[in-house]
């Protein structure tokens, strides 16, 4: 074998640049990717990611560098690389066609492949396998969930057996569940065929499985390395913090020359600072405040891309200076609760929500969580009295929803996903517009606009254009919106979805503060496990039914004592130990270079893997792990035991 084709690797980029007009989308960027390994592009959107897998697709140009797949330059020969590879553009299963069923869909993509017959069905029946999606060959595109889109859209990409796979944003609006069968079908690929994947994702969690990930924001290639010796290279301390009142001590905190970053997660702040544990117990103590505990903790790759903004800008991160947040003061004149009992909605014969009950408290954040399809927006609707309920109550602020829908309205603030006010309008305009259409006095509209311009930092920017606003900066102004006309409860629907790590805490700063100082109710939907721990309590839902709601931490202990803690294999042949491991544990899966499955018996299991894996040549550390709330939520969807003991 030639000695070329020993070293090149499968993809290669090599100073990279992009610009649309007067905008920079890629700045020679440079990386490359090895045989069998899964390389994350990490960042928010408008990072550049895109722009770089579509140049590697050849369905892009660049103004200058170079993008190479198997040697081939895609800018020059776009032609010869397309049996090759397998590209899945962004959007929920947009390489598809809506009015063709699955089979149809397919069958489709078989015939534009020319994939011969017999590789077609073997590949087929493979595929349908892993992505549970043989039960539905006969139901049009356009009827499946956004996780069922995803992976027929992976399917497709996929028939032609190709090496190299370049995946843009694959499970942006999936469902937690979709997003970790979509995985399990990724790494048993790399590790059954050694694929090469190439992929984007805002989802810093995501980024914990890749091999290889690369740091993007703003066209920038920031860090480049494995997750974890990118996070062990990070200087200083790392703390979580608990206190009774967490906005009077991120007071204090924020004024300490030592801090290089504070964020309120849930009840609890995490702080970044030179100083070690005694010193910050001292320091501490001179605040002369009772009960307050920390604990160290290790850095993730949120705190990575945090601490290469502050790098970038010379400086501490914006949301570190929160001094602003006193100026939000929302003089709302109910209690924000939600009462629901047994509460139902049918769309003919269908049961889109099934007698759901729960609470919600005054100045508390519950999230809900489900899969695609699992009851959570029509639930919503429901609640804000959008959709009649087929069975059942609900009280929304003290107003009863069957009768009272209107005046419920006036007391709730809601913000979508998707940026919904109008862009070619300023700021301020779109401000005194929302007024409006709430009503609001000339001399209220005033008094809010001072409140919330000084409070979300929205001044300075009250003349310009929104359509020319960061990202940041039109979240909060959709947030303010949802505020102006003070409501007791807000429903905030996955409201920070592709934005970056910093942008997303200065979001939850302003949560946390009008939860905890404004008594404020917030109802959350969202998809980012990581974001679960922002909530007070957590709502699990799934066909229809509300399976359980609970604090964060009381829905991991229940589900590590019926399911069993985690254990984690590392080692340098993480293939062949996941095959030899799963001969004895049939549910190991691969998360990343690391094998994970859980055990009711840690010590026996360990002695047991180590045994097998030493039988087998193998070396790996194993240990066990507290369940995150990603595993816990699986737990919660899969496990019957679990269930029955709720």
């Amino acid at each position: 074998m030639p000695l070329s084709e020993v070293t090149t690797p499968p993809i290669l980029v090599d100073g990279l640049s992009k610009s649309y007009k007067k905008i920079e989308a890629v700045k020679r960027v440079s990386f490359s990717v090895s045989k069998g390994q899964v390389f994350g592009l990490i960042g928010a959107d408008g990072a550049g990611k895109t722009s770089v897998i579509q140049c590697l697709a050849g369905v892009l140009s660049a103004n200058s560098g170079s993008a190479f797949i198997d040697g081939i330059d895609t800018l020059k020969h776009p032609e010869l690389i397309k049996d090759k590879i397998g590209y899945m553009p962004q959007g929920l299963g947009l390489n598809l066609y809506d009015s063709l069923s699955v089979d149809e869909n397919i069958s489709f993509f078989r015939d534009l492949r020319q994939v011969p017959e017999s590789t077609f069905r073997s590949n087929k029946e493979r595929l349908l396998k892993m992505t549970h999606l043989d039960k539905f060959l006969n139901r049009p595109a356009a009827k499946l969930s956004g996780g069922m889109r995803q992976k027929l859209a992976l399917i497709c990409t996929l028939l032609h057996l190709p090496d190299i796979l370049l995946l843009d944003e694959p499970t942006t609006g999936v469902d937690p569940i979709s997003r970790r069968e979509f995985w399990a079908i990724i790494h048993d690929l790399v590790a059954t065929r050694e694929v090469t994947v190439l992929l984007s994702t805002s989802y810093m969690d995501e980024a914990e499985r890749c091999h290889q990930i690369g740091l993007m924001h703003q066209g920038d290639l920031l860090d480049l390395g494995t997750p974890e010796t990118l996070t062990k290279n990070l200087k200083g301390q790392y703390y979580q913090i608990s206190y009774h009142d967490p906005n009077q001590l991120m007071s204090h905190l924020q004024q300490w020359p030592e801090a290089e970053s504070t964020a309120l997660f849930g009840r609890q702040i995490h702080l970044h600072t030179a100083v070690d544990s005694q010193q910050l117990k001292t320091k501490l103590a001179q605040l002369e405040l009772t009960d307050v505990a920390f604990e160290q903790i290790a850095p993730n790759l949120e705190d990575l891309f945090m601490h290469h903004l502050r790098d970038k800008s010379h400086a501490k991160a914006p949301q570190d200076s929160n001094h602003h947040l006193q100026h939000l003061v929302i003089e709302q004149s109910k209690s924000g609760t939600i009462e629901c009992q047994q509460l139902s909605r049918y769309f003919g014969d269908f049961v889109a929500v099934d007698k759901v009950s729960f609470d919600l408290k005054a100045g508390e954040i519950l999230g809900l969580l489900g899969p695609n399809g699992a009851g959570k927006t029509t639930l919503i609707k429901m609640l804000c009295g959008l959709l009649p309920i087929s069975e059942g109550s609900a009280r929304v602020v003290g107003f009863d929803v069957a009768s009272e829908h209107l005046i419920i309205k006036r007391h709730i603030g809601y913000m979508s996903q998707q940026f919904s006010l109008y862009p070619d309008l300023t700021v301020l305009n779109n401000i005194k517009l929302y007024a409006g259409l709430y009503g609001l006095s000339a001399k209220r509209l005033k008094k809010q606009i001072d409140s919330l311009g000084e409070g979300l930092s929205l001044t300075p920017y009250f003349g310009r254009v929104t359509s020319s606003l960061p990202r940041g900066v039109r979240q909060r102004l959709s947030l303010a919106c949802a505020l102006l006309h003070n409501p007791a409860l807000l429903i905030l629907d996955e409201p920070t979805s592709g934005v970056d790590p910093n942008v997303r805490r200065q979001f939850w700063d302003h949560v946390h503060y009008l939860t905890q100082q404004n008594q404020i109710s917030a109802l959350v939907s969202t998809h980012y496990m990581d974001e679960a721990e922002h909530c007070d309590r957590l709502g699990f839902m799934q066909n229809g039914k509300m399976i359980i709601v609970d604090t964060p931490a009381r829905l991991k202990a229940q589900a590590e004592t019926i399911c069993g803690q985690l254990l984690v294999a590392e080692g340098v042949e993480y293939a062949n130990i996941l095959s030899t491991l799963r001969t004895q544990f049939p549910d190991a899966f691969l998360y990343g270079r690391y094998v994970h499955w859980q055990s009711l018996n840690i010590e026996e299991d360990k002695r047991q893997a180590q045994k097998l894996l030493h039988e087998n040549q193998l070396e790996a550390v194993i240990e066990s792990r507290s369940l995150s709330i990603e595993e816990t939520f699986a737990n919660y969807m899969t496990s019957e035991a679990l269930k029955h003991a709720i």
